[in-house]
């Protein structure tokens, strides 16, 4: 699983980011062709209490924007519903943080 905006952080400057008000995020975005209509997310992102979703979430907005429409009926609805999201991301801290917790069977 690749986390974006990690590098070079320690699990304390993780948990204090954690503690401040940072988050860990994806971004929904749509793409359509002729009439098939997709949703997917991007990788996951580290936002820290400071950054700004929609630094990160533009790109994902400009996807659903130029390739979402094209599917009818879902395309609309997928792209809509994407850019919306991409201003704010799609908060998934507490999902990945209870997945990192579960105990590693073989």
């Amino acid at each position: 699983m690749k986390i974006k905006g990690l590098e070079n952080m320690t699990n304390e400057e993780i948990n204090r980011e954690l503690d401040r008000g940072g988050k860990f995020v994806i971004f929904p975005y749509a793409i359509s062709i002729v009439v098939m209509s997709f949703r997917r997310s991007s990788d996951i992102y580290f936002l820290k209490s400071s950054d700004s979703a929609i630094k990160y979430g533009f790109k994902y907005l400009l996807i659903s924007f130029f390739l979402g429409w094209w599917g009818l009926p879902w395309g609309p609805i997928y792209t809509i519903q994407s850019i919306i999201k991409a201003f704010k991301g799609k908060d998934v801290t507490n999902e990945l943080i209870e997945e990192l917790n579960k105990p590693f069977h073989l």
